[in-house]
């Protein structure tokens, strides 16, 4: 059967998932907390942290040997979803990615060292990118070179999110014209290395990372085909997990804005009995089931050990695209409440454009796409 046609697979184990994180995140992140975690440091809630690797969540997707419950990328999608609905601010995102990219390229003394501890839920990030935006992971702009034993990091990465509180950072950089992953303690960091960013989403916090002059053991360096395969995994655990968040935030974004329809009065009749709001949200809910059919689709290949390229990019792209359109007809419909900042749903409207380009938009993705599905692939892209 060819890959794209294959069925929607959802475990019990996800579904159980999913349920628990739905109640522990409408619990634990009401809109009413998530405004009052906006621009505090570390911008998310320390006691809610602790609660989350109490559950055994951040070790979902690390294998047992290592002190984790040895499944998959697909059970930790189960648990982003809801995270995504609630706008819960962690460094679980972060950390998942990290720990996809060692698993898919540490040798096993860095797995040894670091995995126990992630999935302990020390937390961790992954910093891939430079100032002029590049997604080429193939063109890292920082570099390392080794010198006695060691190697040493030169350039800047940007936009690293969590950075401020995660315990480890992997970044890609070139070594010798190749790229590579370095695998970052955050005690290497010099004082000041780690510099606040402001983006549109304030309930995320990003980081400017400067790596010059910071010095690693040379086995902290990874290189070669596992270096590629520590890339590829990172960049479809970001793509998968950043259309759960999407996804999820579709969900409540339809859910507020219809709320709202049936609660607005305009000529003596409820706004949402007006024909052209109700087709409005009748596509909203459509993007909502094709995004979430993409994202199972993909997570179903992964889970598979398939090829989930096409998928992921897929996937990302209706995700992306449907949030959007949701997040600003939400503002729209609200009226000039909407523009306001009491109104919620600007929240879900900046997640979404936060989002929409993370690891990607659709126009980069669009043309991947057609470089994979029209010519030969190259070996990675981002």
């Amino acid at each position: 059967m060819h890959p794209l046609a294959q069925d929607l697979r959802c475990t019990d184990e996800q579904a159980m998932l999913l349920e628990s994180a739905s109640a522990f995140c409408r619990e634990r992140s009401p809109v009413a907390r998530v405004r009052a975690l906006l621009g505090t440091h570390p911008g998310h809630d320390p006691a809610v942290w602790d609660e989350i690797i109490g559950l055994g969540w951040c070790g979902i997707a690390v294998p047992e040997a290592h002190g984790g419950s040895g499944l998959d990328l697909a059970h930790v999608a189960a648990v982003t979803e809801p995270m995504g609905r609630h706008l819960l601010a962690t460094p679980f995102v972060s950390s998942q990615l990290a720990i996809q990219g060692l698993l898919a390229g540490g040798d096993a003394a860095l797995q040894a060292e670091w995995l126990p501890r992630l999935s302990q839920g020390l937390p961790a990030t992954v910093a891939l990118w430079e100032a002029e935006g590049s997604w080429a992971l193939l063109a890292p702009g920082c570099g390392a070179r080794r010198e006695a034993g060691g190697v040493v990091l030169d350039g800047v990465k940007t936009l690293v999110p969590d950075a401020g509180v995660a315990d480890l950072l992997l970044a890609s950089v070139l070594v010798d014209g190749e790229p590579a992953v370095a695998v970052i303690p955050s005690s290497a960091l010099p004082p000041g290395a780690r510099r606040p960013e402001v983006v549109i989403d304030e309930t995320r916090r990003v980081f400017r990372v400067d790596l010059h002059g910071v010095r690693l053991p040379a086995g902290s360096l990874i290189t070669g085909a596992p270096a590629l395969a520590a890339l590829r995994a990172v960049r479809d655990a970001g793509l998968l997990l950043a259309c759960a968040e999407a996804t999820g935030g579709l969900a409540a974004v339809l859910a507020l804005t219809v709320d709202y329809l049936n609660l607005r009065s305009a000529f003596g009749r409820k706004i949402g009995s007006y024909q052209s709001l109700k087709h409005t949200c009748a596509e909203i809910l459509v993007g909502l089931e094709r995004a979430r059919s993409h994202l199972w689709h993909a997570a179903t290949l992964l889970a598979e050990g398939a090829d989930a390229e096409v998928a992921l990019r897929m996937a990302k792209v209706e995700a992306g695209d449907s949030f959007v359109f949701a997040g600003d007809r939400a503002v729209q419909f609200h009226g000039g409440f909407g523009f306001t900042w009491e109104c919620d749903a600007q929240l879900y409207l900046r997640r979404a454009l936060w989002l929409q380009y993370a690891f990607g938009d659709a126009a980069h993705h669009r043309r991947r796409l057609a470089d994979r599905l029209l010519a030969p692939a190259e070996p990675l892209a981002a």
